[in-house]
């Protein structure tokens, strides 16, 4: 109602927002990419044709870059021992060590992203003597997946190599191939394409198929060449257990170097000058960056893993707090009614309204009709330019005034009703709430205990039709009603809502009335209540009924200013975390809580769902399904107990999924435009909600509407 003056609402960070997340979506999959490396079988080429017969009969390395294909040998008596998939911190030294030991030199295919990891292990590969190839980025099959990709995986690789040891290699392995008469025809077109890269194909004479772990022997057996012909010999130093491969190199180098063998690499092999080559300056700052890039995604995925580990139990510890403190709350409720004096002191019910034509007549007439035995209606008109001060004064009820008054906003106008109430109960109504007839007497049965100053009412949802109407009727029962029990237990309710809500009037005037300086009047109100000491409870069969928006758009002006108003509250009574008392139970409990719920949590959700986005890509889809479904029967099983304990039917309930996949994110990004506003400094402006007068219907229908 309060008209203050407004400056333009940034809009930048909504861009910065949706940068953010994409940026998030990429690192996330690039850390998908490269931790998705692996060694295997790789694809079936069982049904593929063969390479041209010249490729497929002749040497194992080849150069394709020609019209016609060039194939080299070995020579006789050399061999070159070739590592795939490396580096691997634990087999690649051991590797290491045994060629090291018997004066030997191999060539090492790496794969890239295990290069980032690992650079040392690459560096000490070339310090050894020996020669490094490439074997793709992420160990993909080449002849399997788009020519970009291909070309990508083959530069990614050069490129880290080049940062990690300051060479550039012109060898490569495609992963997933074998000897040369196991060579397809899509593999030689990858290799043909790879070849415009300047790359050389390096293929196997013997397969040692070690990452099957087939035994020490059948390893050495498969690995030795024929006669004096010289091989080159495929194995593994990663991709698994190769304990296998360690010790079958330590009984062959000793054996066959006594029969006049020598190891050496590939180039050497075919008496070629080395295949690596001085790498420039900007190609060794691309590799440091590309590892830069790698690490700090792979951070970044252990930062969302645990974010969401958290999240998760926050969440369930959050359900399971809320159900045990329902349960303690219905049993004290029970022994309470059964011990306390019944409460029949006069009551002024106070009803601001500014432009509520729509549901005025209702609203005053359910007051009216509540039977209380001494009750005056208060109506303070903020300045109304539709005639709702007229409509309740044709009404002609008896105990209900219209004080009238220039606009000065909610808060303004309930002090007004407050300094012109007679009574010492104080019931704080907004103008478009409908009471049962029992409302108010269930309401102020609290006051039975003098350490209570102030009772919440319970607000149910009127117009639920539909599913925004569901959503919203979901909200106020499993979020606001479990919440305000949960309070009630721990002593820390911070909100009484404007709907219903009641008061001692010597609590208001302890306080100073309510509050004008926050948007969320009521909570601000309500923590000013328990910081003078006084208990606030909840009384569940006190029902109001309240019209909610039914649209998006006014929905999420009704959120924006609550979300907004409550961060200014929380900043406010910020003190209440040192003091003792309701107010310290407030400072330490409720406090935490509302940051951590309804501010940290929800600014964190667009990452989650980016995360979770990111697990539909790279992750089982069986076992998000069986998460997700967990984590929504659980909701279920708790929205269930809520909507039992406020005797609500379990309809609504088909709507949950929904609500998870579309409001959920609604109220969220309220949460990143609140903190937004705040942190810049902007000044809301009070936003008033477009009334329908559907609460109106509910004169008379009580209960039955639900």
């Amino acid at each position: 109602m309060a008209r203050h003056v407004a400056r333009r609402a940034p809009r930048a960070h909504w861009l910065l927002l949706l940068l953010g997340l994409v940026v998030l979506l990429a690192a996330l999959s690039f850390n998908g990419l490269v931790t998705g490396v692996g060694g295997g079988t790789g694809p079936s080429q069982a049904y593929a044709s063969p390479a041209p017969r010249q490729v497929t009969t002749g040497g194992p390395v080849l150069r394709l870059d020609t019209p016609t294909p060039v194939t080299r040998r070995m020579r006789d008596r050399t061999i070159a021992l070739t590592f795939d998939d490396g580096p691997d911190p634990r087999w690649t030294p051991q590797v290491l060590d045994v060629l090291r030991r018997y004066h030997a030199h191999a060539t090492f295919f790496v794969v890239g992203a295990r290069v980032n990891a690992h650079p040392e292990l690459v560096r000490r590969i070339l310090a050894e003597g020996h020669e490094v190839g490439s074997h793709t980025f992420t160990h993909v099959d080449v002849s399997a997946v788009p020519a970009w990709r291909a070309r990508s995986e083959l530069a990614w690789t050069r490129t880290a190599i080049a940062g990690a040891t300051g060479r550039e290699v012109t060898l490569f392995r495609p992963p997933f191939s074998s000897v040369t008469t196991a060579l397809t025809a899509p593999q030689y077109e990858a290799l043909r394409d790879a070849a415009g890269s300047g790359h050389v194909a390096v293929l196997a004479d013997r397969d040692a198929k070690d990452w099957q772990r087939p035994g020490v022997s059948a390893i050495v057996r498969a690995a030795t060449p024929q006669g004096s012909a010289g091989a080159v010999v495929l194995m593994h130093d990663a991709g698994g257990d190769r304990s296998q491969t360690v010790a079958a190199l330590d009984q062959m180098l000793p054996r066959l170097i006594r029969e006049g063998y020598r190891f050496t690499t590939v180039s050497e092999g075919i008496g070629a000058p080395s295949s690596m080559v001085q790498a420039t300056v900007g190609a060794r700052l691309s590799g440091a960056a590309l590892r830069w890039a790698q690490a700090g995604a792979g951070w970044l995925t252990s930062a969302m893993n645990l974010l969401l580990g958290v999240a998760l139990v926050l969440g369930v510890a959050r359900l399971a707090v809320q159900v045990v403190c329902a349960r303690r709350h219905v049993r004290r409720v029970r022994r309470g009614r059964r011990r306390r004096p019944e409460v029949t002191a006069p009551v002024s019910v106070i009803v601001p309204a500014y432009n509520e034509a729509a549901n005025i007549a209702a609203t005053v007439r359910s007051l009216v009709a509540s039977g209380y035995p001494a009750l005056e209606v208060i109506v303070v008109d903020d300045g109304s330019t539709d005639g709702t001060a007229d409509i309740v004064e044709r009404m002609r009820l008896r105990g209900v005034r219209v004080i009238r008054q220039e606009n000065a906003g909610k808060p303004a106008a309930l002090n007004t009703g407050i300094r012109a109430a007679r009574a010492d109960l104080l019931v704080l109504v907004d103008g478009d709430t409908v009471f049962q007839p029992d409302t108010v007497y269930r309401l102020v049965q609290g006051f039975a205990d003098p350490t209570v100053g102030a009772i919440s009412g319970n607000t149910k949802v009127a117009n639920r039709r539909g599913l925004l109407g569901r959503w919203q009727h979901l909200e106020y029962v499993i979020g606001f009603n479990l919440d305000r029990r949960m309070y009630d237990v721990l002593g820390c309710m911070p909100t009484i809502p404007g709907a219903i809500g009641a008061f001692r009037r010597e609590v208001l005037l302890g306080v100073a009335g309510v509050p004008s300086d926050t948007l969320a009047e009521d909570t601000d109100l309500t923590m000013k209540v328990l910081r003078a000491g006084w208990r606030v409870v909840y009384e569940e069969s006190a029902i109001a009924w309240t019209e909610a928006p039914s649209s998006l758009r006014q929905l999420w002006r009704q959120r924006y200013r609550w979300c907004y108003g409550t961060l200014q509250a929380m900043w406010k009574h910020r003190p209440a975390l040192h003091e003792s008392g309701a107010g310290g139970k407030l400072g330490r409990r409720g406090l935490p809580y509302l940051a951590v719920f309804q501010i940290v949590l929800p600014l964190t959700a667009p990452a989650v769902d980016v995360f979770a986005l990111y697990g539909l890509i790279f992750l089982p889809w069986s076992e998000l399904a069986v998460a997700w479904l967990g984590l929504l029967l659980l909701q279920g099983f708790t929205a269930a107990y809520a909507l039992r304990l406020d005797r609500e039917r379990l309809g609504p309930l088909w709507t949950l999924p929904f609500q998870q996949l579309v409001y959920r994110q609604l109220m969220y990004l309220v949460v990143v435009q609140s903190v937004v506003t705040a942190v810049v400094g902007n000044r809301l402006r009070w936003q008033r909600m477009v009334r329908t007068g559907e609460a109106a219907a509910l004169v008379g229908a009580g209960p039955s509407v639900r």
